[in-house]
């Protein structure tokens, strides 16, 4: 493994192993995390299902789509402007131009990182919103508004 691992690093790794998902912070620390458990991927399956039912089309609303945030996090869920779509930035990895929302679903092993340093890495990728989504006995949706 390179001493400094790139959003291009990431990606090769990420394609040589479809077991995990891998991210990278903006500082550089790498993260290696099992594949969704059925309950999480219920959870984003339903989240897709509602805003397609609810305006958004399917070039819009995306799953598992890799973003350049100053390091390459892959949110479960995604919200794209109308006519503006996931684009390549300096990697494989989206840009955040139009992106409206990333969702996070919880899973155990990722609280701390999905429900304050996602938060705050979107905020400074000019994200304008970030939704978390909790799933203890109740299923909650925790939405941000978020500013740089």
């Amino acid at each position: 493994m390179p001493t400094q691992v790139t959003l291009d690093d990431l990606a090769v790794m990420a394609a040589a192993d479809e077991n995990h998902r891998y991210e990278l912070s903006p500082e550089g620390v790498l993260s290696v995390m099992p594949p969704a458990d059925p309950d999480h991927a219920l959870i984003v399956s339903r989240m897709f299902a509602w805003f397609l039912t609810n305006g958004y089309g399917p070039e819009q609303v995306v799953t598992d789509c890799g973003i350049d945030v100053g390091g390459g996090r892959v949110p479960d869920l995604t919200v794209w402007a109308e006519g503006m779509p996931p684009r390549p930035a300096r990697s494989s990895y989206a840009g955040t131009v139009g992106l409206l929302l990333a969702v996070e679903v919880v899973s155990r092993g990722s609280e701390v990182t999905d429900r304050m340093i996602k938060k705050v890495e979107y905020a400074k990728a000019g994200i304008p919103h970030y939704w978390f989504v909790e799933r203890d006995a109740v299923t909650a949706v925790h939405r941000h508004a978020l500013s740089a």
